[in-house]
């Protein structure tokens, strides 16, 4: 087993605001296909766009759910099957449901049956106003084969069914989708996606993190090992639990990203497909970058420009992106070059997505870049006159989950019935 990589950058946050910012993280990733996709339905068309999303989920969510399992304690072991509350927690964890914006509900029957349906759905809210094709699209088309490919990272013979689905009849329905999810072993094998064993041997993918740290009574939950709940309480975990919860989550984007490019590079030819994924990264670094600036309550000045740098999930985490940030951020050769993924997109002759995160925390503010694409040094700078909103980020602000704001839950356990 490789040695841990160098110390997390959100180990410097408080627990408060650990929890705090998990909820955001999550949102962030579910937001980087309302950014893509709009520039790959403009170039390829929806039924492309439909193909696109397929392959990048199936490549990369069997990864990073069954590394997540793995890190909470709550795998099931490599030569037992995973059961539905395997599958449920996975949920709870992934850029794909993220709380409250995907408002899953659960029911466990037993350890094979279970159901589950979406009281909101906001992926649907943004898709309803384009027309029936396009909520067909995300609701058949795209989810059927990615509700099985995430399933399968805890038992290929797991099926996740429609009870029933958007378009909805009668109109505003609700709740807004139910599903079934059964594991039995008549089900024919489910297996990973071409995609899905190429994004295996990525950095992102194989990158090693610290493990949990023992914590007191006193200091919350190290795992996620006792029975799945209603709605996580992000609080109750540890502050050690919550640094990898939030490294682990910056990774899940990552791989969704590596998954959309190379998805995005096998239809169109490569300067075309580099600009098309620029802009995507444009759009959620902006974005991310409103909300977790917001989130945290920093500064709106160059300090908090390069705080919120130092935290963006583009450049974390730490083991996967090399930073150092004190008056400048300076990035060297790091794993996540190797991939050619986001960071292959931020530099001195990309400085697009770094002025999109600066200019979240003020329009004022720039970014001076110098260096090689390997290695290079960001200043941050103030101009005398603001800056227009990117269109990149005006286009991912469509997204119902750009002025999303989360509410206080309680955390109740969820018993078989």
């Amino acid at each position: 087993m490789p040695s841990a990589e160098p110390r997390s950058r959100y180990a410097d946050l408080t627990r408060a605001e650990l929890a705090v910012l998990l909820p955001e993280l999550l949102l962030v990733g579910q937001l980087i296909d309302r950014s893509g996709m709009a520039f790959v339905i403009g170039r390829l068309g929806r039924e492309e766009m439909a193909q696109v999303a397929i392959e990048e989920w199936s490549a990369a969510s069997p990864v990073y759910t069954r590394r997540m399992q793995e890190a909470l304690g709550f795998a099931a072991p490599p030569d037992e099957p995973g059961d539905v509350v395997t599958i449920f927690k996975g949920l709870q964890l992934d850029i794909g449901a993220p709380p409250q914006f995907m408002d899953f509900r659960y029911t466990v029957h037993d350890p094979w049956h279970g159901e589950f349906h979406l009281d909101h759905c906001g992926a649907l809210m943004d898709v309803e106003p384009m027309g029936e094709d396009y909520v067909r699209s995300m609701c058949h088309d795209i989810e059927d084969p990615t509700f099985d490919a995430t399933a399968v990272a805890t038992n290929p013979r797991a099926q996740v069914r429609p009870i029933h689905r958007p378009p909805r009849s009668p109109a505003g329905r609700t709740p807004h989708c139910a599903w079934t999810v059964v594991i039995d072993d008549a089900h024919p094998v489910v297996t990973e996606s071409a995609g899905c064993t190429a994004l295996r041997s990525s950095r992102a993918a194989t990158t090693v993190l610290e493990p949990i740290p023992a914590a007191g009574p006193d200091e919350g939950a190290t795992d996620y090992a006792g029975p799945l709940l209603s709605d996580l309480d992000f609080g109750a975990f540890s502050h050690g639990a919550l640094v990898r919860l939030a490294d682990e989550v910056c990774l899940q984007m990552h791989l969704l990203d590596l998954g959309f490019v190379r998805a995005v590079h096998r239809r169109l030819p490569p300067d075309e497909a580099r600009d098309l994924c620029r802009q995507q990264l444009v759009g959620i670094a902006g974005i991310a970058a409103e909300r977790l600036h917001r989130a945290l309550g920093l500064t709106r000045d160059v300090a908090g420009a390069l705080r919120t740098l130092a935290l963006h999930p583009v450049l974390n985490p730490a083991a996967y992106v090399s930073v150092e940030v004190g008056d400048s951020l300076t990035v060297a050769s790091s794993p996540a070059h190797e991939d050619d993924g986001w960071l292959g997109l931020c530099g001195p002759g990309e400085v697009a997505p770094l002025q999109a995160v600066v200019r979240a925390v003020d329009p004022h503010l720039d970014v001076e870049v110098t260096g090689t694409a390997t290695d290079w040094t960001a200043h941050v700078v103030r101009r005398d006159e603001p800056a227009r909103e990117a269109d990149a980020v005006a286009v991912t602000r469509f997204s119902t989950g750009a002025g999303f704001a989360f509410e206080p839950r309680r955390s109740l356990p969820i018993t078989p019935v």
